[in-house]
């Protein structure tokens, strides 16, 4: 399937807290909290990063997704909303896909895992991340529904987030003078237990 895909994060201090709110502004829960690993692939010279492209197999509640993301030709990449191009489809086999990949000379770029929980409002999706360096949200629908939900949640346009996890990450590497390479649990909670 492919769709543009609108979205803003939100950082998020107390998942109790917004679930409540979740609920309270009409919200129901769609996933409850699932772990989720991706794989982001490239060329070893990061081509499709310079193009502001990502290929990713996700692995998230039994079932694996191959996604490409670009920027759009009819409208800008970020403006109060991150947009993407995003083409997605359902595969059988992950692992036999990344061989796959590794065999035309993509290499696995950068790898992040979550834990994911999923809500829907009927018109849009509110997605709760709960990552090894924070907690985030993401409103998913479009741009209006975004900024209405966002206001019925108590979030200001001025605490919207455009930055992938990739770059949140790499924000959270010079903050913290990291050198972990990968945004898992394995890698910043052997990182931390350094300090």
């Amino acid at each position: 399937m492919v769709s543009v895909e609108t979205e803003i994060k939100f950082s998020v201090s107390d998942v109790t807290a917004l679930a409540r709110r979740l609920h309270a502004v009409g919200f129901r829960l769609d996933t409850p909290r699932t772990f989720e690993s991706n794989v982001l692939y490239d060329t070893p010279d990061r081509q499709m990063r310079t193009r502001t492209e990502i290929l990713r197999i996700r692995e998230y509640g039994g079932k694996s997704t191959l996604t490409h993301k670009r920027l759009p030709e009819d409208r800008p990449g970020e403006d109060r909303h991150k947009h993407r191009v995003e083409t997605e489809t359902v595969i059988s086999d992950g692992a036999a896909l990344a061989e796959v990949f590794k065999s035309i000379g993509l290499v696995p770029a950068f790898r992040y895992e979550k834990w994911r929980s999923e809500w829907s409002d009927g018109e849009g999706h509110c997605v709760v991340d709960e990552t090894p360096i924070g907690i985030f949200a993401e409103l998913e629908g479009t741009p209006e529904w975004i900024d209405r939900s966002a206001l019925r949640l108590g979030v200001s346009p001025a605490d919207y987030m455009t930055l992938s996890y990739g770059r949140l990450f790499e924000q959270w590497r010079i903050e913290h003078h990291s050198h972990a390479e990968n945004l898992t649990f394995e890698e910043i909670g052997a990182e931390m237990a350094k300090r």
